[in-house]
This record gives C-alpha cells, sequence and structure tokens, in this order.
C-alpha cells in the first residue's frame, strides 16, 4: 500500500559515496546508516553534538527543495554555503500525496530567514502581524508556528526548543498536535525531553553505534532529567564536587 504521506523513507544511496573517510561520511552514525522509516506525523533526530542529526535532517530538506539555510520552497538565498553532500546520496521515498505546504526551519539560521523575508516583502502577512525581527526569537518562532505552519504540510524542525522557555515549549508542543491532526508531517531534531513526550512518535538517536530507534523513557534526555527532577541536590553533589 502506497503511504499518503509526504516523506515516508529515507535511503543512504552508497553505490555513489566515492569514500567513507571525509565530511560527513566520517561522522559514525551516517557512514552506518542505511534506510530509516519516517513515521507519518512525527518523526524525532535525537544525540550528541556532532553526531549527525542536523547534517541529514538538512540533507533531506534539501533533496527535498528546501533551502540549506530555512525557510520555505520559495526562498532561494545562501549567507554562507556550508551544507554537507549528504543530500547528493539520499534516496527520498514519497508517498502519493505532495504537501500543500514545505518549511525548513533552522534556530541557528533563523535571523537570515527573518532578514530575507522583510527583503522580499513577505514577513507581514504570512507570518503573522509584526516583523519577525520586531519580536523575541521565541515569539517569532511561536509566529511561525501559529501562522505559516499550514493543514498537509511537511515540516522540518532543527531544534525548534532553542528560543523557547518551558512554558512556550509546552504550547509548541500543542501547536503540534494541531497541525498533526489537520495531516501534517514533522521532522524534528530536538534536545527537548518536552518535546520528545509526543505521543506515538518515531525516536531516532543517533550514536558512534549507529542510527537506533528508541523508545521516548529510554533517550537519555528523558533519563537524565528525571534523575535530575527527582534529586536534585544529589546531581548537584556528583557534578559539583
Amino acid at each position: 500500500m502506497i503511504s499518503e504521506h509526504f516523506i515516508t523513507r529515507v535511503t543512504l544511496r552508497r553505490d555513489t559515496i566515492q569514500t567513507l573517510d571525509s565530511y560527513p561520511f566520517s561522522v559514525p552514525a551516517l557512514s552506518q546508516m542505511d534506510s530509516l522509516e519516517m513515521h507519518p506525523a512525527v518523526t524525532f533526530f535525537i544525540g550528541e553534538n556532532g553526531s549527525g542529526k542536523s547534517t541529514l535532517l538538512e540533507a533531506i530538506a534539501v533533496s527535498v527543495r528546501l533551502n540549506a539555510e530555512g525557510g520555505s520552497h520559495h526562498f532561494n538565498f545562501n549567507t554562507r554555503i556550508s551544507h554537507s553532500s549528504l543530500s547528493d546520496h539520499l534516496r527520498v521515498a514519497k508517498g502519493i500525496k505532495r504537501p500543500r505546504s514545505k518549511y525548513f526551519l533552522r534556530a541557528e539560521s533563523f535571523f537570515n530567514v527573518a532578514t530575507e523575508l522583510e527583503n522580499i516583502g513577505d514577513d507581514v502577512g504570512s507570518h503573522g502581524k509584526r516583523l519577525l525581527h520586531e519580536q523575541s526569537h521565541g515569539e517569532s518562532f511561536m509566529a511561525l508556528f501559529s501562522n505559516r505552519f499550514y493543514p498537509q504540510g511537511l515540516y522540518l524542525l532543527d531544534e525548534p526548543e532553542a528560543a523557547m522557555s518551558t512554558s512556550g515549549l509546552l504550547r509548541m508542543l500543542a501547536l503540534l498536535h494541531d497541525k498533526v491532526k489537520e495531516q501534517s508531517q514533522f521532522i524534528i531534531v530536538t534536545h527537548s525531553p518536552i518535546l520528545l513526550a509526543y505521543p506515538n512518535a518515531t525516536i531516532y538517536q543517533f550514536s558512534e553505534r549507529g542510527i537506533e530507534q528508541v523508545a521516548y523513557e529510554d533517550t537519555e534526555h528523558y533519563q537524565l532529567t528525571r534523575a535530575f527532577l527527582n534529586n536534585p541536590q544529589r546531581m548537584l553533589n556528583e557534578l559539583l564536587t
């Protein structure tokens, strides 16, 4: 049965790779990658810094013709060309339906996206009633979620928690669910145990061992956060002595 969702599987085309000794294939998780099934609603990529999760998300974005620095499919700017060659070696399998909207949000370059929106005169309106640069980082992320993430869309998010307070993350979780109910699909790189709690999502952990699917309760994000909150003084004693 052909899936109606937008991305069903991401496969590394090993036959096109000349060497695994150079970046991005020098990253262990990426060099061992085979095929990853994408959840029809929400898929999370997790792992330590440098584990390859953002590199893969960026490559998926480029493969579906989104700008490497972020934005919708209308964006075609670059502040500095820095994305890897990984997209040249991916096969992104798609369902029978096309998304009505696509967007790549990466926290580190969202400032550049907001600037580009002002340059093309498309900031106020499609992204809310105020210029993104006139809002805090967190407010602009919420404006994006609320105003620019349309029903039946494909949304790739790289560390959306970077600008959010705890209460903001809870609101984002609720908005995420609203968009899923509107038949949108998300692939999200995150370190947030709050976002990772979204029910029934697929979670892929990137590490030296490769890329493995894990349960929420088995993630380090959940276990360390729980251990700290259950006994913060004990954790502080261990860390600070």
